[in-house]
């Protein structure tokens, strides 16, 4: 993870809500699409698990992306992912109506994101992350960077950062000891 640790735990400490972009955080990016018009994903299990601990401990999750696909839709069922956004170009105007909904406020939202659409959240909210892989205007302009790539494990970097940040990292792992 790059970035100041000590200003990133600060940030991580406020945060009730975990938002992700699709394409080039869950995945790795590309985009597979067969003869017949469909398309699929693939997804990391690691980032999944961590998805699932951020969860578990009390942190509402979301996904933001500017792609609608039912595959996203099915990994986001089955990760327990409470608000799901597809097809939604401007990410913060998305933002904007889910703190309405949940009465938060930026500083309470840390955000994972690859590319020039997630910039706008990304420098709002109280936590704005970029994967390693990400373009290099957004990682610049981002708190901090994880040291793994979209779609290979950035998100549970991410996640555990969160969890670390909240002292909630070593009861996360316990649970499984």
């Amino acid at each position: 993870m790059s970035g100041d640790m000590n200003d990133l735990m600060q940030r991580g400490k406020q945060i009730k809500l975990a938002v992700f972009d699709v394409d080039g955080v869950l995945t790795d990016g590309r985009l597979y699409f067969l003869e017949d018009g469909s398309e699929f994903k693939t997804f990391n299990t690691l980032d999944g698990q961590g998805i699932k601990m951020l969860i578990n401990s009390g942190v509402t999750t979301a996904i933001i992306s500017g792609r609608k696909t039912p595959v996203v839709e099915r990994r986001a069922k089955n990760l327990g992912i409470a608000h799901l956004y597809q097809g939604r170009e401007d990410k913060l105007v998305v933002l904007d109506e889910l703190l309405a909904q949940l009465n938060l406020s930026y500083e309470q939202v840390a955000y994972l994101g690859d590319d020039l659409p997630d910039l706008p959240v990304i420098r709002r909210v109280g936590l704005g992350m970029a994967v390693a892989n990400a373009a290099g205007f957004v990682r610049e302009h981002a708190h901090g960077v994880t040291r793994a790539r979209g779609g290979e494990g950035a998100a549970r970097e991410f996640c555990e950062l969160i969890l670390n940040a909240q002292g909630n990292l070593e009861a996360a792992h316990a649970a499984y000891l």
